[in-house]
């Protein structure tokens, strides 16, 4: 079996194969843990179907790792390039407090079921001691799990 799989018509096809599959990984779950691998997997694979022989020599050896560092290096280049530059936003109940937004959905005092925009996130809120309709400015004042307490911005 493994004489098989070593074989030089076969082993370069399941190189491939498999870099491929891990790149399909990597683009269904991006996190560039599959990406690296993937892309040195296809090039030794290539590189086999050319001809040469990486188990051989020390010198095939060497020739596939060179090979297999400089497809990492172009992938992590190429994703650093294709990947968002934006850090994510978080928002916690420190940082919250002070923010203003708008009404969404009427607030009313002592229940949860309204909603206000804060920085296009979408909080449940209650207001102060007024009901304040969509539309209404509004300035978060206290926090209470992922529940707002706003009031009016005049």
């Amino acid at each position: 079996m493994l004489e098989t799989l070593l074989d030089p018509a076969v082993f370069p096809w399941i190189l491939i194969v498999a870099g491929a599959a891990f790149l399909v990984i990597e683009a269904t779950t991006p996190g560039f843990f599959m990406a690296v691998p993937g892309t040195a997997m296809i090039v030794l694979g290539l590189m086999v179907l050319a001809g040469v022989d990486i188990f051989a020599s020390p010198v095939g050896v060497g020739i596939a790792v060179l090979a297999a560092i400089a497809a990492a290096v172009v992938s992590v280049l190429i994703y650093r390039r294709i990947s968002p530059d934006q850090t994510p936003v978080t928002t916690g109940q420190d940082t919250i407090v002070g923010k203003t937004g708008v009404v969404t959905v009427a607030v009313v005092p002592d229940t949860i079921s309204g909603k206000v925009d804060i920085s296009g996130v979408i909080w449940s809120a209650k207001s102060t001691g007024t009901v304040l309709v969509p539309g209404t400015k509004i300035q978060v004042t206290a926090t209470s799990g992922v529940h707002l307490t706003v009031e009016e911005v005049r």
